[in-house]
């Protein structure tokens, strides 16, 4: 499988801390890391780890971080079609408290400086189009550009899904990704009649594992046990496993088992790309059900 994630490339700063301070309070550091982030970046990274080709559409400014970015991609064998903005590169602080959940603080960076056109001719000849967060307008003519060329699309709308508008790429993607508040958000918003008929849609429920609604039927795989270092990243772990998986010919039960277990073995780890391998899935698998 060749896959073209488009969307955001960050550099992230994580804090672990034991509690997260009250007002006026203080709290310690008990670690620090930083490495490269960003929704379709990370997707991309996994996806390369799980033995299939990767390539990622998005901007970094020119500065330290945005060079650090590029190099970790490169390193991960990612194939970058970056392009490079004046001004600084987007910095994430997460925050992770002691039971592994994140809040998140944002500098005004330039992962969102691209547009549909800066996508090079003969980029999109891949089996998938993977679109995370972007500006609605931009998810909307690359996922159009990919339908003209028979590229199945893929969509991970994140966060920012409750106050931003895709409503003219849910209709376009043949596979979406939400997690439960996303869910709710499209039920209360453009609703679920928004999908195109046959798409697949797939709900991550955290600790209690994901579903899937394709084909007329409900498939749930109730996830993993753990206690959770860090969930930075683990949407995109899970992400990246079931494509992986359906790639390699899953079925939709093993395709949600796989992306459950990428994601467990993301949130024990701190930041967002965990060293995910096929033998690190069987070997956590294995594991969790002895």
């Amino acid at each position: 499988m060749q896959v073209l994630c488009a969307g955001h490339v960050n550099w992230d700063v994580t804090l672990r801390v034991d509690r997260l301070p009250a007002r006026d309070g203080e709290v310690t550091i008990e670690e620090q890391h930083q490495a490269g982030g960003g929704s379709a970046a990370n997707v991309a990274v996994n996806v390369e780890s799980l033995d299939h080709d990767a390539a990622l559409f998005g901007s970094v400014g020119g500065d330290e971080s945005g060079r650090l970015a590029r190099r970790e991609l490169t390193e991960a064998g990612v194939e970058t079609h970056l392009v490079e903005a004046d001004g600084a590169t987007a910095v994430k602080y997460l925050v992770v408290d002691g039971d592994g959940e994140v809040m998140m603080l944002s500098n005004r960076g330039k992962n969102e400086a691209f547009e549909a056109s800066d996508l090079p001719a003969g980029v999109l000849d891949v089996d998938l189009l993977h679109l995370t967060n972007q500006p609605p307008d931009v998810a909307a003519a690359l996922a159009r550009r990919a339908g003209e060329e028979g590229v199945r699309v893929s969509f991970s709308p994140g966060r920012r899904f409750a106050d931003r508008d895709f409503s003219r790429t849910l209709p376009l993607a043949d596979l979406v990704f939400l997690n439960r508040r996303e869910a709710t958000a499209l039920t209360n918003g453009a609703g679920l009649d928004a999908l195109a008929d046959g798409a697949e849609l797939v709900i991550t429920r955290g600790a209690a594992g994901a579903e899937l609604r394709a084909d007329g039927r409900t498939y749930v795989h109730e996830g993993f046990d753990i206690d959770p270092l860090d969930t930075t990243g683990a949407g995109d772990a899970f992400a990246a496993g079931f494509l992986a998986a359906r790639a390699d010919g899953e079925g939709y039960e093993a395709a949600l088992s796989v992306a459950n277990a990428c994601g467990a073995i993301a949130s024990r780890c701190v930041g967002a790309r965990a060293d995910l391998s096929w033998g690190a899935i069987e070997s956590f698998a294995a594991g969790a059900t002895d």
